[in-house]
């Protein structure tokens, strides 16, 4: 997938006036929130579990050369295989080398956001090899040539409708006068469609939600069993995932577990929660023959200990999505890239590069309600602050944004100066809006106008007032 994330503002635009969009929107921003609000409520730890769940990464982050090398060590004295990836290329060039060694096909593929971060589908296309997506939401958005608009909810942009005319398109082996209009007849359909490809599928490939260093293991979450079924039919298991993945033990897992689905999609526990370590043994009745992971640097390690480096911490729950009131507007598409809302305002820019996304850091309202919901506590609007400093040091930002910041600092410079220009502002604008008590538009205030007035101000400015009661003796409270 191109990233496209220096059109944010022509890409907003478009959402916010795109009326299916906005009732899907509309449906999500309400749905998730409340789920999470109820499943918490019923968790009286759940602010203890935070708190752990954050040293848990913690540490991790903080000795990842030393787990990492533990995780490669037990997976492969379990019988499977480990590969380093640096980057995209090389990560796509590790599958494309599995998928050729055993003559694959066809791919059934489960959810995975690195896939999508380094644009595994087309790779294997252009190799003659198809790659089948396996979760319903995937599914729909690879039969409509759409990336994912959600990291838990790939097709949440989408109503049923759309849904149901994308099916008819793609399945026309199917009875023409079939009824698609509810959603279980969907389903139906996509299970019936997809059954055979997990059969014929040669390579399985998966993402992961933990990787464990004391066994080797794999943790996947999902609510359709679609995992399973990629990586237990199939001759060969791939798994793709980013180095930040590792936990040191499955009772870290179960910690961080307990977290994920309450902050994603207001569960307990998700549907499925499989664990999967090394290949097929002697007695097995299922499973891969082969068991392959291939470990994802991609940009990340250049985070550890820097500016950005709680951004590792990251479980992909969606949480600060669901509440971020300029997703909720203008929804994931418009982000450009893999990875929408708050996260991927501060990812984005370290993964495919500042001038590419600056945007996206200024693409916020600074509300913190991202930072209050984060399962593991991680302050994404300070990370997109030091990103927005990253781009005005580096001159990426607007002009007029930097000449209004240098006149700004100059006047701030001149304390006298400065007061007596805001007492005068703050009384011209009061008179001038003494009949209505606001404005509907002001000079080079568009931005802020265009969607709600600005209140007239009322009597003398802060410092004045703070300076009269220091001098009255008020002190501070």
């Amino acid at each position: 997938m191109q990233p496209t994330s220096r059109d944010f503002p022509a890409n907003a635009r478009a959402g916010l006036v795109d009326p299916v969009l906005q009732r899907a929107l509309g449906l999500a921003r309400t749905g998730f929130p409340a789920r999470r609000q109820q499943a918490i409520a019923r968790l009286p730890e759940f602010e203890a579990l935070r708190e752990e769940g954050r040293r848990i990464k913690d540490h991790t982050l903080a000795n990842l050369d030393f787990y990492l090398e533990r995780y490669e060590a037990v997976v492969i004295a379990t019988g499977g295989h480990v590969h380093w990836a640096r980057d995209a290329a090389e990560a796509r060039d590790r599958v494309l080398e599995i998928c050729r060694s055993v003559g694959a096909t066809t791919v059934a593929k489960g959810k995975s956001m690195v896939a999508e971060e380094i644009a595994l589908n087309e790779h294997l296309e252009r190799h003659g090899i198809a790659p089948v997506e396996t979760d319903l939401g995937e599914y729909i958005i690879q039969l409509r040539h759409e990336p994912p608009s959600h990291i838990i909810a790939p097709a949440i942009h989408l109503m049923k409708e759309q849904v149901a005319d994308t099916f008819r398109a793609a399945h026309q082996e199917l009875d023409p006068a079939r009824s698609l209009a509810e959603p279980r007849q969907l389903c139906e359909e996509a299970r019936t469609i997809l059954r055979p490809r997990f059969l014929a599928a040669d390579v399985g490939i998966t993402g992961a939600n933990f990787l464990i260093a004391e066994t080797g293991s794999s943790i996947i979450v999902t609510n359709e069993g679609n995992g399973d079924l990629s990586q237990i039919l199939p001759r060969v298991h791939i798994v793709l995932a980013g180095i930040e993945k590792l936990v040191p033990t499955l009772e870290d897992a179960a910690t961080l577990l307990r977290l994920l689905a309450r902050s994603a999609t207001g569960q307990e526990f998700s549907t499925y929660t499989t664990v999967s370590t090394g290949p097929r043994r002697p007695g097995d009745r299922d499973g891969p023959d082969e068991y392959h992971v291939i470990l994802l640097d991609n940009g990340r390690s250049a985070l550890l200990g820097g500016e950005f480096h709680d951004m590792l911490r990251c479980l992909r729950c969606a949480a600060c999505l669901n509440h971020c009131p300029v997703y909720a507007a203008v929804g994931g598409h418009a982000y450009g890239w893999v990875y929408p809302g708050p996260m991927g305002a501060v990812l984005t820019p370290a993964l495919v590069g500042l001038r590419e996304a600056g945007h996206l850091p200024n693409a916020s309202t600074f509300c913190g309600r991202c930072e209050s919901v984060c399962p593991v506590k991680i302050p994404l609007p300070n990370m997109m602050r030091h990103w927005r400093e990253r781009e005005f040091a580096q001159g990426l930002s607007p002009r007029a944004y930097r000449s209004g910041l240098r006149a700004w600092a100059w006047m701030a410079q001149r304390p006298r100066l400065y007061h007596a220009a805001a007492a005068l502002a703050g009384r011209g604008l009061g008179w001038f809006g003494r009949d209505r008590g606001r404005f509907r538009s002001l000079p080079l205030a568009s931005g802020w106008t265009l969607v709600r007035d600005m209140p007239a101000p009322e009597g003398r400015t802060f410092q004045s007032l703070w300076a009269e009661r220091q001098r009255a003796g008020g002190g501070t409270r």
